[in-house]
């Protein structure tokens, strides 16, 4: 059986609808990651603050997020896939949160 010429096009532009939100999600999380890694290295980021005060103290910093990293991605396996999910839709929108923020300075301010 057939289905009407309605109920097709309705599939159609709910696929259309579907892939113009995710491709949206996707520019907003890019945005996100590459306004907090501008905000990291910026020549006033955090990076630069950290070394500013002294090397010792910005080696130190930079050295436990390293380790922070390094514990995150041994600890990956030992989740269920489940959870894993969860903090992977947790990071996924909270970097398109934060390029909507990054969107919303650099229209107001007309900078990051």
């Amino acid at each position: 059986m057939a289905l009407p010429i309605r109920s097709h096009v309705r599939n159609e532009l709910y696929t259309v609808g579907q892939v113009l939100i995710g491709a949206g999600v996707v520019g907003l999380v890019i945005i996100g990651i590459g306004g907090t890694i501008y905000k990291v290295i910026a020549p006033d980021g955090g990076v630069s603050q950290a070394f500013g005060r002294s090397l010792s103290a910005g080696a130190a910093s930079l050295g436990s997020l390293l380790l922070i990293g390094g514990l995150a991605w041994f600890s990956r396996g030992l989740t269920s896939p489940r959870t894993r999910n969860r903090y992977a839709d947790l990071l996924v929108y909270t970097f398109a949160a934060a390029g909507l923020f990054y969107l919303a300075q650099l229209w107001i301010k007309g900078t990051f």
